[in-house]
């Protein structure tokens, strides 16, 4: 019979081992630590950890930070983001210009 139950497995029995989405948060969320740690900010960050929603997606939660916490991560990433810029018009690909084309 086709329709027999007894082989179909329920929904709600999945495991989050068996998803991709957790093994991508999972890896996302160990990259993210492993960065945090090496700016000196790994207590900052209580609550960071991988997650899955109730459709089997990966997410990575960061939590609540405080606001000095905000701070330091926003200079962090406009010094990353001005070092990529700076490496890419040291390097004279064309690459600047291609980007600054699409905006």
């Amino acid at each position: 019979m086709p329709d027999d139950t007894s082989e179909r497995r329920d929904a709600a029995t999945w495991s989050p081992l068996e998803r991709d989405g957790w093994y991508a948060a999972r890896n996302a969320t160990t990259a993210l630590r492993d960065a945090l740690i090496r700016a000196g900010m790994e207590k900052d960050f209580p609550y960071l950890r991988a997650d899955l929603n109730a459709f089997g997606h990966g997410l990575v939660e960061l939590g609540r930070i405080s606001p000095a916490t905000a701070e330091r991560l926003a200079e962090l990433l406009r010094l990353g983001l001005a070092t990529g810029v700076q490496r890419l018009e040291k390097s004279g690909d064309g690459a600047t210009e291609h980007r600054a084309g699409e905006d």
